[in-house]
């Protein structure tokens, strides 16, 4: 076993990658990002105990959400990167505990990852990775926990530094991260006080995302109903993926009358709801779907592609040479657009010169798909809806929400769609909605049938919306909604809004297309006998079992 990883859907046979991730990772970069959850352990304990002392450092508190967020599956795949990623952390972890210790606190530490000295070296990093693999927690049920927890932590830290980029930002969501990362470094931590840490977690998701959908509303004004063209049209472009809408911005002024035109592909679809966006008549579309589609669909784009944060997948040396990637995401090669100097943006014109290099997009065909149903728009229309609801028209929510994926399994979530009763509506944020978007599948009054809220990154609306229907509808638990969950997960993203949504109470999720790896037999047991939580079975099934409110 050169690796162990299990932190996403795609698993090898559901227990673990351990030679090469799905995903395309190698046995070197798993090794490295685990040292940089190692790493990010002992900078989080000096940055708690100068917390402590009455000192914080937003620097630190900064590089600790970057840091997780790079080891989400499919960020970043570069060696060199992690191995700096690596050194940096040491660096601040020191900094942090000579700020502690100038404080009062005591020099020692009861944990290695907050006392070990490196030579800094990725050699020195691979060798020290032997030794620090998740495996090392012997307890199978203490190590699941653990897990959890960290992979919570990543989708939080990433939906926090979405929010932080737009000058966003929460000492209790810094807080949280040290307290539970520090939390993991004890030997003697019970599985009820992990438990109470992922449902702490769950609390904090829901901060978290209320953070960024605040951010990004403040910021570029709330989604509008809005149909986007899905096809492509004459001339230069830029296809833009991955979650990021401060790059996406950024992009659309430095191409302002360039004649190059920008299209969004996979999360960055909602892009084109907000006002502050969508007032760029060079934002043309978007084109391509889900992230794992990649592949195929940039070889038809002859034009230029912006990787802004996950989802990048092993690219193809036919169009390698058109993609950039930006921010936290990685591939050996790859060219790099680096972070911004204060007050600047960052300069894309080695993007936008490439994009002309490729001499142009010929038009193509494509159909209009309608988005922009976040929680204002939903709630404007909750006097409808409500009507709706109480005549029988509408009798039943169905949450199809999460990730897309590669797996044939997945199908099912195309399957559900299609043969859901006519009375019953969709809502649906992430990559999940690929699955069934470009479907005709109508409307209920004027609803319509596919409610689509924007990125997993506003999953935050759907909760939103679940909240205010329960008010409206004058009920004491949001279970007695008509309302079914059927989740569909890849990543650690998904992890949290599945905390998230433990937290608010709701019950009797299914999840699919398999339960996570990473949840041993007791604590998935816990999960089911607490929370309802449920796989997939088959379409038929599901559907009679949601319309039967089970």
């Amino acid at each position: 076993m050169s690796m162990f990883c299990y932190q996403c859907s795609e698993a090898a046979k559901n227990i673990a990658c351990t030679t090469r991730g799905v995903c395309g990772k190698d046995d070197k970069v798993a090794a490295l990002e685990d040292m940089l959850i190692y790493n990010l352990k002992g900078l989080a304990y000096w940055t708690k105990i100068a917390r402590e002392k009455g000192v914080t450092n937003e620097e630190a508190d900064l590089f600790l959400l970057e840091g997780l967020f790079s080891t989400i599956t499919n960020v970043n795949f570069d060696p060199q990167r992690f191995v700096e990623y690596n050194n940096k952390a040491i660096d601040l972890r020191d900094k942090m505990k000579d700020l502690a210790v100038s404080k009062g606190a005591d020099a020692n530490a009861p944990y290695d990852a907050a006392t070990w000295k490196p030579q800094k070296t990725e050699a020195d990093y691979l060798a020290k990775a032997a030794a620090t693999t998740i495996l090392a927690e012997e307890n199978e049920d203490i190590r699941s926990l653990k897990e959890l927890l960290i992979y919570g932590l990543k989708g939080i830290a990433a939906y926090a530094d979405h929010a932080y980029v737009l000058k966003f930002k929460s000492e209790e969501i810094f807080k949280f991260t040290e307290d539970a990362l520090v939390e993991t470094l004890r030997k003697d931590i019970t599985v009820n006080e992990l438990i109470s840490l992922v449902l702490k977690a769950g609390e904090i998701a829901v901060k978290t995302m209320e953070l960024l959908d605040r951010a990004n509303t403040t910021t570029y004004g709330k989604p509008e109903i809005t149909q986007v063209f899905t096809g492509l049209v004459d001339g230069p472009g830029i296809l833009v993926s991955g979650h990021d809408l401060l790059d996406l911005e950024e992009l659309l002024k430095q191409t302002e009358g360039k004649g190059v035109n920008v299209y969004t592909h996979g999360e960055m679809l909602p892009a084109h709801a907000y006002p502050e966006l969508k007032k760029y008549k060079h934002l043309i579309g978007n084109f391509g779907t889900a992230w794992y589609n990649q592949r195929e669909e940039f070889e038809q784009f002859n034009g230029a592609i912006l990787f802004t944060t996950n989802c990048l997948v092993p690219p193809k040396d036919s169009y390698k040479d058109r993609v950039f990637t930006t921010g936290l995401v990685g591939w050996p090669g790859i060219k790099h657009i680096p972070n911004a100097t204060a007050g600047k943006m960052k300069d894309f014109s080695p993007v936008i010169q490439k994009a002309i290099e490729c001499g142009g997009l010929k038009a193509k065909d494509g159909k209009k798909i309608t988005i922009g149903f976040a929680h204002d728009q939903v709630m404007a229309l909750a006097d409808k809806v409500i009507d709706a609801v109480n005549k029988g028209a509408i009798k039943r929510f169905v949450v199809m929400a999460g990730c897309d994926g590669r797996a044939k399994e997945r199908e099912y979530y195309t399957e559900v769609a299609k043969n859901l009763p006519k009375d019953t509506v969709i809502l649906t944020a992430g990559c999940a909605k690929y699955r069934y978007n470009m479907l005709d599948l109508g409307d209920i009054g004027g609803i319509p049938r596919v409610l689509d809220a924007g990125q997993c990154n506003d999953s935050y609306s759907l909760a939103y919306i679940a909240l205010k229907l329960k008010e409206a509808f004058g009920l004491d638990d949001i279970n007695k909604l008509p309302i079914s969950y059927d989740i569909a997960w890849y990543e650690q993203k998904a992890v949290c809004v599945l905390l998230a949504l433990l937290y608010l109470g709701v019950k009797g999720i299914r999840l699919g297309p398999v339960l996570p790896a990473f949840l041993s037999p007791n604590v998935a047991k816990v999960l089911v006998e607490n929370f309802n939580i449920k796989p997939i079975s088959s379409v038929k099934e599901d559907i009679e079992a949601m319309m039967a409110g089970k």
